[in-house]
């Protein structure tokens, strides 16, 4: 009995964990401490949490897709350039060409999961590094963007403007038994919705399929995945569409987010979302790493800004330097697990 109680607890402190239980105790504690700064003015308010989700709601659908790209060890540097290329479609062929939105959503992610599945080919028969693969990628999106316009188009659309304005408002009874609106009012947004449903279903299929299986198998060792007769192949490729697909939904959130397309829009998003997923603890060399985790990466990046707006005086170039710090700091302990994982795994078979 003893030891059938003490399996969850193992389970709970297994040293894969570690780095998410990093990421959550940080941002426990840059919350706090912007509570204590500003939440007289705010900072702790359900509205200016709730702003963290639906800000960064574009890069955090991005990141589901990164996370078990990564966890494949892989990567993918279009991101960014995948979901400009959508919010171009949209804006292009709802202002300019006179289309309904639902057949430029279906054309962008015809795009999107198209050049997904195409690099993850590229990596997979012709053992070109991802780096390379999705650079070029990247450029070719981008590119194509520019091609179709070097300006901005807005998006005046209803069916744009209605999801755009989807809202459920928070609200608490008053002393006659009302329900009246928080003050100041909160609200949670269509992106933030799609975000949360993404980290959902990203979780269960890492952690409840085979196909999940397969790709955390992948990432520890190419070679014993094969020699276990797993469909290496297929579940690479899968994945980088599957990633296509978030970056297509991301492009969206983004149009939803500020209703227009411009062709250097979310220049260097891949980053954030590639940052956001290690410090949420996936590790660069694949093989580990949590849905939850990467959510937990998105806000943690999110509250440092939010706390540089409350302070009022700060350069906004700081939240740069803060996440460069924050990204070292995660590399560092990755190294550290892993070294850690390694000496315990010498001396059992010591031991044995």
């Amino acid at each position: 009995m003893p030891e059938i109680r003490s399996k969850p607890f193992r389970r709970l402190f297994k040293p894969n964990y570690l780095m998410v239980y990093a990421t959550l105790g940080i941002f426990l504690l840059l919350y706090l401490f912007g509570a204590i700064m500003y939440g007289k003015i705010g900072f702790t308010s359900i509205r200016t949490f709730l702003l963290l989700f639906s800000d960064n709601a574009y890069i955090g659908i991005s990141a589901v897709g990164m996370t078990m790209v990564l966890i494949t060890g892989g990567i993918d540097l279009s991101v960014g350039a995948v979901a400009s290329l959508t919010g171009m479609i949209i804006a292009y062929g709802t202002t300019v060409m006179g289309l309904h939105p639902l057949l430029c959503f279906a054309f962008a992610l015809l795009v999107g999961v198209g050049l997904g599945l195409l690099m993850g080919a590229c990596v997979q028969y012709l053992n070109v590094p991802p780096f390379i693969t999705t650079l070029t990628g990247m450029f070719l999106a981008r590119g194509v963007t520019s091609l179709i316009s070097r300006e901005s188009i807005s998006i005046k659309h209803p069916m744009i403007d209605a999801l755009a304005g989807i809202k459920f408002y928070l609200k608490w009874p008053n002393a006659a038994g009302e329900w009246v609106k928080i003050k100041p009012v909160a609200s949670i947004d269509l992106n933030t919705i799609v975000f949360l449903l993404m980290i959902i279903i990203g979780a269960i299929i890492l952690q409840k399929t085979r196909f999940g299986r397969n790709v955390y198998a992948i990432g520890g060792s190419v070679q014993s995945a094969t020699l276990m007769g797993l469909p290496v192949a297929r579940t690479k490729v899968l994945v980088y569409g599957f990633n296509g697909l978030c970056s297509v939904l991301a492009g969206i959130a983004y149009v939803l987010y500020v209703k227009s397309g411009w062709n250097l829009a979310l220049s260097g998003a891949e980053l954030d979302v590639i940052s956001s997923c290690v410090i949420g603890g996936v590790m660069l060399s694949g093989g580990v790493g949590y849905m939850w985790g990467t959510l937990l990466g998105v806000l943690l990046k999110a509250t440092i800004p939010a706390i540089i707006t409350f302070n009022g005086t700060m350069n906004s170039w700081w939240a740069k330097i803060f996440t460069g710090v924050l990204l070292l700091l995660f590399i560092i302990i990755q190294r550290a697990v892993v070294a850690s994982s390694s000496r315990t795994a010498r001396k059992a078979e010591t031991a044995s």
